[in-house]
C-alpha cells in the first residue's frame, strides 16, 4: 500500500508540475512563411484542381526546397476586375502581415471593356494595399502580368489582335506602376501566347490554363519569389 502511495503522490506531483509549466512553443509554425495571393481566375485556378492553382504550386516546389511556408491564402474569383478586388480586401483579410504578396488582375478590366485610365487608379490602389500587407516592404510584393485569352479557342471569335494589344497596353500600366514602386514584376505574357501553337495548355473550358501553363508561371516566377523568402526567412 505505501508503494502504490508513493507511486500516486510522485504522478499527482508531476501532473501538476506540468499544469504549471509555460506552454513550450510551436516551433514549426512560428518558422512559417505566409503568403497571400491576389487576383481574379487565374489565381483561383478557374477548371483545374485545387493543387493545379499556380499559388499552390508554387508552395509546393518552396516546400521541397526546404523553405516552411504555409498554405497560400488566395483571396481571387473567377469574373473579378480589379475593383471587385479592392471589394474585397475592403472586408478583411487573415493577417496583416505577410512574408510573400503577389498580384495578377486585369484581364476582367479588359474584356469588360473598361478604360486604361479606370484600370490604372484601381491598380494604384491594389498595389498600395499589397505592399501594405506586405509589411509596408514593397520587395515582399510580385506583380506577374495579364496573360492572353486571346489565343485561346475561346478568345478566336473575340478579335485575338485587338485583344493582344488591349493586353498590352493594360500590362504597360502595371509594369509602369510597379516599377515605380520598386515591386517585382514577372511578366508571363509572353509564356500564355505559348497556347497559340498549344491547345494542351488550355483547359476543357477553352479559355483558362491547364495546370502545365501554371507550371510554366511558376517556373518564370520562382526565382524571384524564391529570393523574397529567402531574405524574409
Amino acid at each position: 500500500m505505501e508503494r502504490r502511495r508513493k507511486t500516486w503522490l510522485l504522478g499527482l506531483v508531476l501532473g501538476l508540475l506540468a499544469a504549471c509549466s509555460p506552454a513550450q512553443p510551436d516551433m514549426t509554425a512560428e518558422a512559417e512563411l505566409t503568403y497571400l495571393a491576389l487576383g481574379d481566375s487565374y489565381t483561383i485556378g478557374q477548371s483545374v484542381a485545387e493543387a493545379d492553382r499556380f499559388p499552390v504550386q508554387l508552395v509546393a516546389r518552396l516546400r521541397e526546397d526546404g523553405l516552411f511556408v504555409a498554405e497560400p491564402e488566395i483571396i481571387a474569383q473567377t469574373g473579378w476586375t480589379t475593383r471587385d478586388l479592392i471589394g474585397a480586401l475592403s472586408a478583411g483579410v487573415q493577417q496583416d502581415r505577410y512574408q510573400l504578396v503577389t498580384l495578377l488582375v486585369g484581364v476582367n478590366d479588359q474584356f469588360r471593356g473598361y478604360s486604361l485610365e479606370r484600370y490604372e487608379q484601381d491598380f494604384v490602389a491594389i498595389l498600395d494595399a499589397a505592399i501594405e500587407l506586405a509589411g509596408g516592404d514593397p520587395s515582399r510584393v510580385v506583380v506577374l502580368s495579364i496573360p492572353d485569352w486571346g489565343v485561346t479557342p475561346a478568345g478566336a471569335s473575340y478579335d485575338p489582335q485587338r485583344i493582344a494589344a488591349e493586353i498590352d497596353a493594360f500590362n504597360a500600366i502595371n509594369r509602369r506602376l510597379s516599377e515605380a514602386a520598386a515591386v517585382a514584376y514577372v511578366d508571363i505574357t509572353p509564356i500564355s501566347r505559348q497556347a497559340a501553337t498549344r491547345v494542351d495548355l488550355i483547359a476543357g473550358d477553352g479559355l483558362h490554363p491547364r495546370a502545365e501553363l501554371y507550371s510554366l508561371w511558376v517556373i518564370e516566377l520562382y526565382d524571384v519569389v524564391l529570393k523574397v523568402l529567402a531574405d524574409a526567412n
